[in-house]
């Protein structure tokens, strides 16, 4: 079998690869946060994860059925087409794969301080902080809206970068993957988590995000690599509080029968975005 080949392939068989690899982190990570937990969980799974993971199967079906040429789809036109900044440079295609890797997930890092920064994306976006505990779930749990608008902005992406088909689909497995990963409620070893958020973002890292201080809120963007936050000024060591005490979440929305289904839904249209945009806080 060729390269071509082998890529023509995967990419017939990406929903099943992306669904797959899903299940078994979903699973996996479940399972060691439940052996190793980091926090004591202030709301039950139960009242959590039928809504969070309802999302994840209403955004998973939006985009198939909105999108029929999603963001591998248009790597492989713009692979035929010749055109986006990878095709245009012919770079080796182990080079253009981790080119393009780094800069889309850079460009996911822009997309999401993009969320925090323009209040109306913050309105679609804050359903991802409103969740009252912080585990593997969290990671999943977006906005339909959001989703499509995530989509659309990441087809254009791809378009312009040309990344290899082989890339774009590496990269949505490894966003899902990692996003559940440093969701997780998970405890590791302070020096090992020192070190491993030198290479990936760690849940200590990104729990900082999730805290109900806004200047914490705004911090720590990154999903997959830990460098943009540093280089761009974004980075937290820490929580104020410390990670056993820090409060998960935001000021409004922090009844239990916020977590409902229905109620995330139409959450956008409801309260006020207060401070916690970018453009309407001062970071200390």
């Amino acid at each position: 079998m060729t390269g071509a080949d082998l890529t023509a392939a995967i990419q017939a068989n990406e929903p099943a690869i992306r669904l797959g690899c899903f299940a078994v982190v979903l699973a996996a990570v479940a399972v060691w946060e439940t052996l190793a937990p980091r926090r004591i969980r202030s709301v039950s799974r139960w009242m959590r994860w039928p809504s969070n993971l309802a999302l994840v199967a209403i955004n998973g079906a939006l985009v198939r059925l909105v999108f029929p040429v999603a963001a591998v789809g248009m790597a492989a036109v713009a692979s035929a087409g010749g055109f986006g900044l990878l095709n245009v440079i012919r770079l080796p295609p182990w080079a253009a794969t981790i080119l393009g890797l780094v800069l889309l997930d850079f460009a996911i890092y822009l997309q999401h301080v993009m969320m925090h920064a323009v209040p109306l994306f913050w309105r679609l976006h804050r359903i991802h902080h409103t969740d009252l505990d912080f585990d593997v779930t969290t990671g999943a749990r977006f906005h339909p809206v959001e989703i499509l608008l995530s989509m659309t902005l990441k087809i254009g992406v791809v378009a312009a970068l040309g990344p290899p088909v082989v890339a774009v689909i590496a990269f949505e497995v490894l966003l899902n993957a990692t996003s559940m990963f440093n969701h997780a409620n998970l405890a590791l070893p302070a020096a090992f988590d020192r070190l491993l958020r030198f290479i990936v973002v760690t849940p200590d890292m990104h729990r900082v995000h999730h805290s109900i201080v806004p200047h914490e809120t705004n911090a720590n963007f990154g999903f997959n690599w830990p460098w943009w936050d540093r280089l761009c000024g974004t980075y937290r060591a820490q929580p104020a509080a410390g990670h056993e005490a820090m409060t998960i979440g935001l000021r409004d929305f922090r009844e239990p029968a916020e977590l409902r289904l229905d109620r995330l839904l139409v959450q956008p249209l409801k309260g006020t975005t207060h401070s916690v945009p970018i453009n309407r806080e001062r970071v200390p």
